[in-house]
């Protein structure tokens, strides 16, 4: 009952079935009565698109917020979003090998707006050469900067071609290249805005009296900032130093030769410098005393200048007073100490940092830089035999600006680190590294008067390293790495690794033997930075 027609009729017809069947089988199958559901139309309405009612332009600048791999992805949604997200990328960074080549058409046809170009080969690897760089810079006419890494197979004549079709670089940085001279003449002869030159290890640039001097060229009315590195034949930049009237920065790290001379020279022409940084360099106090002629500094870096004395300090400390940053490394030299901080202190009022690395200050000086300086806000005193617990209660009774202190190797004790409980009621940030004096349980105690002061401690014993790591110390210096941002892989062409595994090595100096303070004081600077924005 209740059955349509069609359905008695597969009854029957499976009832007859199962009746002959029955002597072969005892296996009975139940009936199951088939029932017609009635059928439910469902009508699918789309939801409306916003996204592609968005202009280019908007989409563009919601890519621009993204992390390089999220704009990858986004990149594979649609057509359109593959056209505007390679339209609106101005940042780029290559695997520059040789079999990048092949690429470069079709690369750069889609991004077309590269402004920021970043070309960086293993050193093991075959670079790009010339053909590649100069089909790079017809694609690319307004680039604006420039970052060549381990590019050896370039020469003179690609360079030359290249300053040709880019003639809007702004900034320009070379390290481990062997084009010489003549490249990186006509770089600054053709590039007029120049303002940022960075070389380290140009192989290509000859020594002695056949070498052939850089600069100055148009980019000398420009440039800003020059920064030489581990440069045999540094000095060759001397016309182009010399000839950039508007230098704001000069740095020089471990480049041969004696700069006493040329340093005479460049400060009686460039007066306008704010920042000069002078690392493992022959040089003495005569040029020291020549860099007095910049009245405007405010930034000095002293670092393994074992020929520099309290001479030379002082006559800085008595000239260049508006100096606001002090980093001297003394390399246990002995040279630099109470004299010559005692006239920072005298003159320098305006200090809001001091790094003092291998220099043995007294009580008497800390306590005249402590008393006058009443800008200073960050302080360290790292491998000095004179800094103990008389010196620290002194900066904590002193130092009313104070916000950062480092200490390291220091003879130091929990005396001396429990005088900061009530002292420098501005600090936020102490560490301390290696010295074995100053307990875990001191640091805890004070972490506990001062609950928002944040103490990292590192005694330097194996078996407390756990602890030192919970204190925020490692994690901090790891989270000061930066991916290069927008890196686009391809197929047969990997991001290059060269520049991330440099700055790797670099930014955990704490553990490679380059500065705590200098790691230190890059953490909190960068903290900072990402605070404010």
């Amino acid at each position: 009952m209740g059955q349509t027609t069609s359905t008695a009729l597969i009854t029957s017809r499976r009832d007859s079935n199962l009746s002959s069947q029955r002597s072969k089988s005892k296996f009975t199958v139940p009936i199951i009565p088939m029932q017609v559901e009635e059928q439910t139309e469902y009508v699918l309405v789309e939801a409306p698109d916003y996204i592609s009612d968005l202009p280019d332009e908007c989409l563009a600048c919601i890519f621009q917020s993204l992390s390089s791999g999220d704009r990858k992805r986004c990149s594979l949604v649609s057509r359109r979003w593959l056209r505007i997200e390679g339209q609106s990328r101005h940042r780029l960074s290559l695997n520059a090998q040789s079999d990048l080549l092949p690429f470069v058409t079709s690369l750069f046809s889609r991004f077309d707006a590269v402004t920021k170009l970043a070309l960086k080969c293993d050193r093991r690897s075959v670079s790009i050469g010339d053909e590649a760089l100069v089909a790079i810079s017809i694609r690319c006419r307004n680039l604006t900067r420039l970052k060549l890494r381990a590019c050896r197979e370039l020469t003179d004549a690609g360079m030359a071609a290249f300053a040709k079709n880019c003639k809007a670089l702004k900034k320009f940085s070379c390290g481990s290249c062997a084009f010489g001279a003549k490249g990186m003449n006509a770089i600054l002869d053709n590039c007029a805005s120049l303002e940022d030159l960075s070389v380290k290890r140009l192989r290509g640039i000859t020594d002695g009296a056949t070498a052939e001097p850089i600069g100055p060229g148009l980019a000398a009315a420009s440039l800003k900032t020059i920064c030489l590195k581990e440069l045999y034949n540094g000095q060759c930049f001397g016309p182009l130093i010399i000839g950039s009237k508007n230098l704001k920065t000069l740095k020089l790290f471990r480049c041969s030769g004696d700069w006493d001379k040329l340093l005479q020279v460049i400060a009686d022409r460039v007066t306008g410098m704010v920042e000069i940084h002078l690392e493992r360099l022959q040089v003495s106090d005569a040029g020291l005393v020549a860099i007095s002629n910049c009245l405007n500094l405010e930034i000095l870096h002293l670092v393994k200048t074992p020929e520099c004395t309290d001479i030379g300090l002082v006559s800085i400390a008595e000239r260049c007073r508006l100096l606001r940053k002090l980093h001297i490394d003394g390399w246990k030299a002995h040279r630099i100490g109470d004299d010559g901080l005692m006239a920072v202190a005298k003159y320098c009022l305006n200090l809001q940092e001091l790094v003092l690395i291998g220099v043995n200050p007294t009580q008497i000086s800390l306590e005249l830089l402590a008393s006058n300086c009443q800008n200073l806000e960050r302080l360290a005193l790292c491998g000095s035999d004179t800094v103990g617990d008389v010196e620290i209660s002194c900066i904590a009774a002193k130092c009313v600006a104070l916000k950062k202190l480092c200490i390291k190797s220091c003879p130091v004790s929990d005396h001396g680190l429990e005088a900061l409980a009530n002292g420098c009621p501005n600090l936020v940030k102490v560490k301390v590294k290696k010295c074995r004096a100053v307990t875990y349980e001191c640091a805890g105690l004070l972490r506990m008067k001062r609950g928002s002061l944040a103490v990292n401690l590192d005694s330097g014993e194996p078996e407390h390293q756990d602890a030192s790591a919970s204190d925020g110390g490692v994690q901090e210096n790891v989270g000061e790495f930066h991916s290069v941002p927008n890196q686009m892989p391809l197929p047969s062409i990997a991001p290059s690794s060269t520049g991330r595994s440099t700055s790797f090595k670099s930014r955990l100096g704490l553990w490679s033997g380059k500065s705590f303070a200098a790691c230190t004081f890059r953490g909190w600077s960068s903290g900072n930075s990402s605070s404010r924005g």
